[in-house]
């Protein structure tokens, strides 16, 4: 068993998003695309980062992603968000995908990585983050 498996999957965090996989983003065998997965993981983290920076945040590294299972046109995606640590910055996030596959009506993990994300200020240089009561 590798890190990413479980032995009673369940998502870990707060649902930051869902979105119906569409035709559009799938490659010629009609699997979506791990691009723009890893780009609504993006806009998922993004969502909570700036929640937790009080502001605007950008993406600076991703940490260790694999591709569980393939995801076919229309499975409903299901994003969660889990806070790993917060630094005096930063804001590093675990973000998982889930798949809701109407087809077979299976639930399924699909990829998780750990998102590192900066809190900048409107110079776009790093700023620190508010103090947390």
């Amino acid at each position: 068993m590798n890190d990413f498996e479980q032995d009673d999957p369940i998502p870990q965090g707060d649902l930051a998003l869902q979105i119906i996989a569409l035709p559009r983003e799938t490659n010629g065998f009609g699997d979506i695309y791990g691009g723009w997965l890893v780009a609504q993981m993006d806009l998922a983290g993004t969502a909570m980062a700036s929640r937790i920076a009080g502001g605007r945040v950008a993406t600076v590294a991703i940490d260790r992603m694999a591709f569980l299972v393939p995801v076919a046109v229309g499975a409903q995606l299901s994003f969660y968000t889990q806070t790993v640590d917060i630094g005096r910055s930063s804001v590093r996030l675990l973000i998982e995908v889930w798949s809701d596959d109407p087809l077979n009506s299976e639930w399924r993990k699909v990829t998780e990585a750990v998102f590192v994300f900066v809190a900048i200020d409107s110079s776009g240089r790093t700023r620190t983050l508010p103090s947390r009561n």
